[in-house]
């Protein structure tokens, strides 16, 4: 390491089981000037636990993230040394960071990633689930309209879709992807990752939402979904057609607007309306 050069490590910790951690991960965090942690009590154990003394250590998280940049960037230029930590995984993956990664590019300071735990990864590789192309959407709305809105821009969606949840909010997401998804859809839930308890279970939604109310589960932390991609026959231009169609209705006769999406995207008025009428009332 470089001491007479700034540089902002990105240092991945382990989501549940400490000896994820990586030799490598262990030198930085030793080495470095400073740590920038979502949570300092959390980091703070985990520093402990691999006794590694530090006293120079900032808080980075969702609510002052816009107001410690200038601050932290000050730090880096005098030709400091920084590690960024979330509380478990690689920052900024539905993590705070990436303003402050965005600053330091921006400036021309070093950023050096470290390859470590995700959490999305690692229930991915043991989901059984297609690898070769995915899509990640982090934490979907904990509003429910703005939710299931995000979800119908997911419909046709081919590859397997990635999200996080909350535990308290896991059953009511499942049965909105149920209500959207009509093709009860084949989920992977992903909890405790690493942990004695770890768990990964997949079925098709309906069957995994009874599951987990038949079996009571003890759900704690947060929990990954493997969703699989959209396997019918429907053309993927579908999720264009009806974001122009609902727009054109609120301005245009019923009529119209369907024989206007229907010119442009080539779907019979019949398909338009079993899909989009009945589910956009």
């Amino acid at each position: 390491m470089d001491n007479g050069k700034s540089i902002l490590y990105i240092v991945p910790t382990p989501i549940g089981n400490l000896l994820d951690i990586t030799n490598r991960a262990i030198y930085i965090l030793k080495s470095v000037d400073f740590i920038v942690a979502e949570n300092i009590k959390h980091t703070c154990f985990l520093l402990d636990r691999l006794y590694i003394k530090k006293r120079h250590l900032y808080v980075l998280n969702q609510y002052n993230e816009y107001k410690k940049i200038n601050y932290l960037i000050s730090i880096l230029k005098q030709d400091k040394t920084m590690a960024l930590v979330s509380n478990a995984g690689t920052p900024l993956i539905s993590d705070p960071g990436y303003k402050l990664v965005y600053e330091c590019k921006k400036l021309g300071i070093n950023v050096t990633p470290l390859p470590g735990p995700c959490a999305a990864i690692t229930a991915l590789s043991a989901s059984g689930l297609p690898t070769n192309r995915f899509c990640y959407e982090g934490f979907l709305s904990s509003k429910r309209d703005k939710r299931i809105k995000q979800l119908k821009s997911l419909l046709y969606e081919r590859r397997t879709i990635l999200v996080y949840e909350s535990n308290h909010r896991l059953v009511e997401l499942l049965e909105d992807i149920a209500q959207v998804f009509y093709d009860n859809r084949y989920i992977v839930l992903a909890k405790e990752l690493t942990k004695i308890w770890e768990n990964i279970y997949g079925a098709p939604v309906n069957e995994l939402i009874n599951y987990i109310k038949k079996n009571n589960l003890n759900i704690k932390g947060e929990i990954t979904l493997i969703i699989q991609g959209y396997s019918g026959s429907e053309n993927i231009n579908y999720i264009k057609a009806l974001e122009i169609f609902i727009k054109l209705k609120k301005l245009l006769p019923l009529n119209v607007s369907l024989s206007i999406v229907k010119s442009i995207f080539k779907i019979k008025r019949n398909i338009l309306y079993k899909n989009f009428l009945n589910k956009n009332k």
